[in-house]
């Protein structure tokens, strides 16, 4: 616990005192994220720190290779999913994003297979996305391969997205927008899909 302590004890000397107001007012009317960020969870990918997003921005819902499920209501556990829910319907909030990024571990496994270690969960997780392996296969370069399966993944979740009917019918009323977006790891900048044309340009 130490480094985390260490943490807390920082934000609580120099961030909590220039951000208690908004802390404060975010306590006493709740919260309206504007966005829903559904990103990896990988440790060097933040959304918050990558949008430069205050206390109460952004609802943030995390998981391996920012994947979202098709909509299956049943009585299974469906973190994702409920996430998606809270957000759209519960909040309000105006826009999904799917954020994936450069050297994803999630991805990389679906291109070369699950690790031992990680098969009980895993790899039937990422399977979601198992139509990203053909962009892969197209690609004689490895890291050409690596890109195209992580940004065909991101397309995978939108589709998956628009199953939801809540989702569907929100976003043809135009109180919804689903977006795509993709960080480079080592370069820092953010690519966004074009819903016109299907490819990813630097935002």
């Amino acid at each position: 616990m130490g480094p985390l302590i260490d943490g807390y004890r920082r934000f609580r000397a120099e961030t909590w005192p220039q951000q208690r107001a908004r802390f404060e007012e975010l306590a006493a009317q709740g919260q309206k994220p504007h966005t829903l960020v559904i990103a990896c969870s990988d440790s060097r990918v933040d959304p918050q720190m990558i949008f430069a997003a205050g206390p109460g921005e952004l609802f943030v819902v995390r998981n391996v290779a920012n994947l979202v499920p098709p909509y299956m209501p049943d009585a299974a556990f469906h973190g994702t999913s409920a996430a998606v829910e809270f957000a759209v319907r519960v909040l309000g909030a105006g826009r999904i994003v799917v954020m994936g990024h450069a050297l994803c571990g999630g991805i990389r496994a679906l291109i070369e297979g699950t690790p031992a270690e990680a098969r009980d969960f895993v790899a039937g997780w990422i399977g979601i996305a198992e139509r990203a392996r053909t962009a892969a296969l197209r690609c004689d370069d490895p890291e050409a391969a690596q890109l195209a399966a992580e940004q065909e993944a991101i397309r995978i979740s939108l589709a998956n997205l628009a199953t939801f009917p809540w989702v569907a019918e929100a976003v043809a009323e135009g109180r919804l927008r689903l977006r795509g977006a993709h960080f480079g790891v080592a370069t820092g900048r953010l690519l966004v899909l074009d819903s016109a044309t299907g490819e990813f340009a630097p935002a």
